[in-house]
């Protein structure tokens, strides 16, 4: 197992979890069961990542662009995602978990939003770590929303528009209200970061498996982790050593 150093955890983790269609499909199943054993990895890193002490998880279980697909597997996505909101409520509530979720939140269904709301109302003063749902999410649609939110207070004289700057558009994107993002994992082989986090993850370090959704256990984040506590985060600037000190001055 993967040596992971406590003292240099990333502070927020964020998954896109990739490939359950294609491990139902490789074994002859339909997608739905794909997705129904995907649920059992959320549950086997959500453990993990609050055993070791990651501040935030934030995980992309439903994009923007998935409501194109077909209306049968969505369907199939909107209830497992509600079975887990009610399954998983005494996990989250003893192992001192947040719930919340970013995205185009009211384009879910009556029956998950109203478990959404719950989890998210009875979690809200736990501590231990924050669990992030992106859901019907999209990164660019999450610039675009913020953007429109600051023009409203431009429009009504609240805000002049020589104001805006990064500091005022980050307090805008709620996926960063956890800090942005340190590392972030794609599971499956497919090496491209599909529309998520584009703000926060903008010096995210990624790391790309082979490893479909489902496979995905606590070793292998643990090796996601050990990865990245190799990498030199250097923020666009560049070392430079001085006798026994090392400064990092910009490029």
């Amino acid at each position: 197992m993967p040596l992971v150093d406590l003292q240099r955890l990333p502070k927020h983790v964020a998954i896109i979890m990739d490939g359950n269609g294609r491990w139902a499909q490789a074994q002859g199943r339909v997608r739905s069961v794909g997705h129904r054993e995907g649920s059992h990895s959320v549950r086997r890193i959500v453990r993990a990542a609050r055993r070791l002490g990651i501040d935030a998880l934030t995980l992309f279980a439903f994009s923007e662009q998935n409501w194109f697909r077909p209306a049968h597997e969505i369907a199939a996505l909107m209830e497992l995602l509600r079975d887990y909101l009610l399954s998983e409520r005494e996990e989250l509530l003893d192992n001192g978990i947040r719930l919340r979720a970013v995205g185009r939140l009211p384009k879910l269904p009556d029956r998950v939003r109203s478990v959404l709301d719950e989890r998210i109302a009875e979690t809200a003063a736990n501590r231990g770590m924050t669990l992030t749902l992106a859901l019907s999410y999209g990164g660019r649609e999450e610039i675009v929303d913020a953007a429109r939110r600051l023009a409203a207070r431009v429009r009504c004289g609240e805000l002049e528009p020589d104001a805006i700057d990064e500091e005022l558009l980050d307090a805008a994107i709620p996926s960063v209200d956890v800090g942005r993002v340190d590392l972030l994992i794609r599971t499956g082989g497919e090496q491209r970061i599909s529309n998520f986090l584009l703000w926060g993850a903008a010096y995210a370090e990624l790391y790309f498996t082979e490893r479909l959704w489902p496979d995905f256990d606590e070793e292998d984040l643990y090796q996601a982790i050990a990865a990245y506590q190799q990498r030199d985060r250097r923020f666009g600037r560049v070392a430079l050593v001085t006798g026994t000190e090392v400064a990092k001055v910009g490029e």
